[in-house]
């Protein structure tokens, strides 16, 4: 009897630590899941973005601007002074290299000079022509003259004669008036002529004088005073000795003014939509950990621009700094927090806790009382950390970040509310495809 009861005894032992060992297995297995609460509270909807200050307002110091007009589109920098530089108006910024333009102008003077001697040999050629003009105007009045009186002697001669004197008479009159009406149509064309090369001789000379001038630009001085910061190329970067500038645009560096200051970013195409004027912004400086300033966004480009060195579409989007702060150094780099938009008392839970499965469905893990399962909920707003819950679960309910042991293959818990707004398409599973009952019953609001 005694041998039975020890028998039983150590059975019941062995089962009472298996169920032990189990069961603190499965404790174990539950305590490495992370779990967070539903929280209720302002949702902020935020992009987070790197920008750089520059000033609103800035004067250009500007290179030679007309030097298109001789075809040279680009400029090399020789010297510039060092950025940061404090000038006052007048101060030597930068030399550019000349050569070219000087090559141009040694052409120019020598067409000047050329289209000079073509003038004056004109003025002497027209002078001869005319006076050659006028010495035959006089030898045909003479001519005329001398006719006249040979009618006038031979009116006793024979009818004949006189006839053939009056003939030669009207020959030389219309000889006469000819040549003078081909004077005055010679002259004028003289005078056309000169004219025009009078015209095409001074526009040689104002673009010489021109030349002359721009000459001096090559050495760029500080229009105002201010701190001087370099321009930046096509390339994005900035303008250096060694450069090239290109004449379309051709600023060789600029003076901002500190007072008002922006901070120039770019908002990727995913998120420029949410993007507008009037947004408040928080702005952090590299420069200055500690300091936080507060910004407004002023305006949002409408057509998208690709950066060096980056495949994506970006718009760009400048922000105002609200204040003036000394500190605040154009270049300076910038974290914005464009602030797109604020929920008051929603719910919200982190981006981890959401799974999803026949891109249809969004659902949690969550508890309901001792048992874990599948909600399947409805999501609004998102940021970069956590997501609006519109439905599925309730304030402080706990939700896992990560998928709990064993539940993956578990069915889903649907929402009534969500019947009708999921995909229905040949690529989408069905409810029983997705392991979920067609009888289960809605989450918890």
């Amino acid at each position: 009897m005694n041998k039975k009861l020890l028998i039983v005894g150590g059975i019941v032992t062995a089962v009472v630590l298996a169920a032990g060992f189990f069961f603190f297995r499965k404790s174990s297995q539950r305590g490495a899941d992370v779990i967070v609460n539903v929280k209720q509270g302002t949702f902020r909807i935020e992009i987070e973005t790197t920008g750089e200050l520059e000033a609103k307002n800035s004067v250009k110091i500007l290179g030679p601007t007309r030097l298109r007009d001789f075809n040279i589109w680009n400029i090399t920098v020789q010297d510039i002074i060092e950025e940061g530089t404090v000038l006052k108006k007048g101060d030597w910024v930068a030399t550019l290299d000349r050569s070219e333009f000087q090559k141009r102008y040694g052409e120019k003077q020598i067409e000047l000079e050329k289209a000079n001697s073509q003038y004056v040999q004109q003025q002497l050629d027209t002078a001869l022509s005319l006076q050659q003009a006028r010495d035959e105007l006089v030898n045909l009045r003479y001519d005329r003259e001398e006719r006249q009186i040979v009618l006038n002697q031979s009116k006793y001669e024979p009818p004949a004669t006189i006839k053939q004197n009056e003939i030669g008479l009207d020959k030389a009159e219309r000889a006469y008036i000819q040549a003078q009406e081909n004077y005055k149509i010679k002259r004028q064309q003289s005078v056309e002529k000169m004219r025009q090369m009078g015209a095409e001789m001074r526009k040689l000379q104002n673009e010489f004088s021109d030349m002359m001038t721009m000459m001096q630009a090559f050495e760029v001085i500080a229009p105002e005073d201010g701190m001087v910061i370099y321009e930046k190329g096509w390339d994005g970067k900035p303008i250096r000795a060694g450069s090239q500038i290109n004449m379309w645009e051709p600023s060789v560096a600029k003076l901002p003014d500190l007072t008002t200051m922006m901070s120039k970013t770019y908002v990727n195409e995913v998120d420029v939509r949410k993007v507008k004027a009037g947004q408040s912004v928080e702005i952090g400086l590299d420069a200055y950990p500690d300091k936080r300033l507060k910004g407004t966004v002023m305006r949002v480009a409408n057509v998208g621009e690709q950066r060096p060195n980056s495949d994506a579409r970006v718009f760009e989007v400048s922000v105002e700094i609200s204040g003036t702060d000394p500190a605040l150094r154009p270049a300076m780099t910038t974290s914005n927090r464009i602030v797109a938009h604020v929920l008051d008392s929603v719910l919200y839970i982190p981006l981890e806790c959401l799974h999803s499965q026949a891109d249809t469905i969004t659902f949690v893990f969550t508890r309901d009382g001792m048992r874990t399962i599948k909600q399947e909920v409805m999501i609004g707003a998102t940021n970069s950390n956590d997501a609006v819950v519109l439905a599925g679960l309730p304030r402080n309910a706990p939700v896992f970040l990560s998928v709990p042991t064993g539940m993956e293959d578990e069915s889903i818990l649907l929402l009534k509310e969500m019947e009708g707004k999921r995909r229905r398409n040949p690529g989408t599973l069905d409810r029983r495809q997705a392991g979920v009952p067609s009888e289960a019953p809605s989450g918890r609001q």
